[in-house]
């Protein structure tokens, strides 16, 4: 039976269609100067407490520069390096237009800078969480092709209605992931590698830091609005890359048909 163009979409969504002018003339010194200090700082707080493919990956990028990065100069080292290039939007990305880029080694950066008033924590993504906390484990192959295959993945689960688990599994590895290395427990997910109250937190609070299991993370809830109320840690990013490369939208519905762990729900709404 032929797909109907409905259907075809929904494999193949058209994220081109969020994509917009970077426009980095039209940053302020200001804005490069907030730039430089959350840089700046955010360097200082991780130093050996995050893992050693984000600090392998800014070397490898030259990301050291002062003020925002021009995201043209930034995609031609990365895609040199990986394959992988960045292009510009305004905001959150849905689902499965976020996946589809992801499958195409695309990244999208938000093309505005958060103010000086709210330097601590953001609830939407700005360039600075997508440059500074995505970009640099990007510059790192394996995981560049798990992001990859994360995205195949993604754009196949929210088709076939299985977007809320894909989700849950980014946001608790990626997003906010913790792995061991080295005999300690670091920080692996960008939105903790670029918050300076809650990589701190995530190390250091007393919350729940269950072992990272698929099946696990995929019926966990999470929040997007406040500092996560718990943080799965791997074994290691390798050992968490290989289970998410193993895993397939039969596999994922498998999961999800699951029971949920005892630490789920959580408060508030779950996602």
């Amino acid at each position: 039976m032929l797909e109907t163009k409905i259907e075809a979409a929904t494999r193949n969504p058209d994220w081109q269609a969020y994509l917009v002018p970077e426009n980095w003339s039209r940053f302020m010194p200001v804005d490069h100067a907030t730039w430089d200090r959350l840089f700046d700082r955010q360097v200082k707080l991780l130093h050996d407490d995050v893992v050693s493919i984000f600090i392998d990956g800014l070397k490898k990028l030259g990301m050291t520069e002062p003020g925002i990065p021009r995201l043209e100069r930034l995609s031609d080292r990365l895609e040199h390096l990986t394959g992988w290039r960045l292009v510009s939007v305004e905001g959150i990305v849905p689902d499965p237009e976020f996946f589809a880029m992801l499958r195409d080694r695309r990244f999208p950066i938000g093309n505005f800078i958060r103010d000086g008033k709210n330097l601590d924590y953001l609830e939407e993504p700005d360039c600075f969480h997508d440059i500074f906390g995505h970009v640099p484990v990007l510059a790192h192959q394996p995981m560049a092709d798990l992001m990859e295959a994360l995205g195949r993945l993604g754009v196949e689960a929210c088709a076939n209605g299985h977007g809320d688990l894909i989700s849950r599994l980014y946001w608790h590895t990626v997003e906010f992931g913790l792995a061991k290395e080295d005999g300690r427990t670091k920080i692996w997910g960008a939105g903790l590698a670029s918050s300076f109250g809650e990589a701190k937190f995530s190390l250091e609070a007393d919350v729940p830091r269950p072992r990272f299991t698929p099946e696990a993370a995929s019926l966990t809830p999470y929040r997007s609005d406040r500092f996560q109320p718990l943080y799965f840690v791997s074994d290691s990013v390798e050992e968490a890359s290989r289970m998410l490369n193993e895993l397939t939208d039969a596999k994922l519905a498998v999961l999800g048909a699951g029971e949920a762990p005892s630490y789920a729900p959580l408060d508030g709404q779950p996602a």
